[in-house]
């Protein structure tokens, strides 16, 4: 099993150990050195040394080092819907229905490949709850096998499983990011909607922190759980984790409207104004079809990843090109340069016929009719 991943990645050359956030780059010259060296070079033995206290003195480069194949398509990270489904059943959830579906393991396996191939370095793993998927496993050794860098958003309630356990530190995760619902049992249990879960929470985080995986926290807020959040930030200090805070609800990747209750209005942030990101050109979203997408808010159109392979994502582009123009009532608009709010997501929102007020700066109903 390899110690390390050497890739190019956004235009430079790095060396990368699976579970450390400690990266070296390279030049190009030293890449090319490692396409065809024999043994670990002096200069990645003295660096690794340094960096990680690893010792890769006499070691052959194929069972220390994966060497990633350089390629034209220009894509660096993208994250995968292993399943919708969950085990918890959250009400601001903004997947909506939570089904158990997807690809077989051969079209998972295909689907992976054709990730490798078109330069995905960082590959995130998500859900619903991606732990409870029955191929999990087999989906997160393999793309670890194929040199990728793994981040995983859990609600960490099978941290606590052997087998899960096993994998995680044979192979080791990039990031654990662990959903927070509450600090009490029956904030947890009632968000969550599932008696036990604050239980399960507790057992995944003693197994995750005893086993030294790389865990980070999600502190979510909603109106059921807010006056808990100070007890969350110093549950998250007593376990000498990094957190962040999510407040802001989104419909359903559906446009249903349903989520958008269980907001704290008193705990919601304002955006960053959106001036562009590099979704479609460097990242993109898979569900768990196997079909590819800008990002998990703009789904449609989308490439079959299982039928069009890695040629299909070279539209993908100009897709985002065209979904992320202003359009609508957005047209014209003189806040576009202050505005938080991406066009995907200004058409859930207006999907799922919420107030202007919930995702523009606008406040004035005779504005609000004007832009629908």
């Amino acid at each position: 099993m390899h110690d390390l991943i050497a890739s190019p990645a956004n235009g430079e050359h790095v060396v990368l150990r699976p579970g450390s956030r400690q990266a070296l780059r390279i030049g190009e010259r030293r890449f090319r050195e490692l396409e065809v060296a024999v043994d670990c070079p002096s200069w990645l033995v003295d660096a690794s040394r340094r960096a990680w206290s690893l010792n890769l003195l006499g070691r052959p480069i194929d069972d220390t080092v994966i060497v990633r194949k350089p390629t034209s398509y220009g894509f660096v990270r993208a994250t995968h819907e292993v399943n919708l489904g969950c085990n918890y059943d959250c009400e601001h959830c903004y997947l909506g229905l939570k089904r158990f579906e997807g690809m077989t393991w051969p079209e998972r396996e295909r689907m992976l490949g054709v990730l490798r191939d078109v330069g995905v370095l960082w590959l995130q793993l998500t859900g619903g709850e991606p732990m409870i998927d029955r191929l999990f496993p087999e989906v997160y050794a393999h793309a670890y096998d194929l040199g990728m860098m793994i981040d995983i958003l859990s609600n960490g309630s099978r941290l606590r499983v052997p087998r899960v356990l096993e994998l995680l530190t044979k192979r080791p995760a990039h990031r654990i990011t662990v959903s927070v619902y509450g600090a009490t049992t029956d904030s947890y249990d009632a968000l969550t909607r599932r008696p036990g879960a604050f239980r399960l929470f507790c057992k995944g985080m003693a197994a995750g922190t005893e086993a030294g995986l790389p865990l980070a926290l999600s502190l979510i807020v909603t109106r059921h759980n807010a006056d808990e959040l100070g007890a969350m930030k110093d549950l998250a200090d007593r376990l000498g984790l990094p957190y962040e805070v999510y407040s802001n609800m989104s419909p359903t990747i559906h446009g249903g409207a349903e989520t958008l209750p269980s907001q704290s209005v008193e705990h919601l942030r304002k955006r960053k104004p959106f001036t562009g990101c590099n979704a479609g050109h460097t990242f993109f979203h898979v569900d768990p079809h196997g079909k590819a997408s800008i990002c998990k808010i703009g789904r449609e159109p989308n490439v079959d990843l299982l039928t069009e392979g890695a040629d299909g994502l070279r539209g993908l582009g100009e897709i985002a090109d065209g979904l992320l123009l202003r359009q609508g009532g957005c047209t014209g608009c003189q806040l576009q340069g202050t505005c938080g709010t991406c066009m995907p997501l200004v058409q859930l929102y207006r999907k799922a016929e919420s107030p202007l007020a919930t995702y523009c700066q606008h406040r004035d109903p005779r504005e609000e009719e004007s832009a629908e």
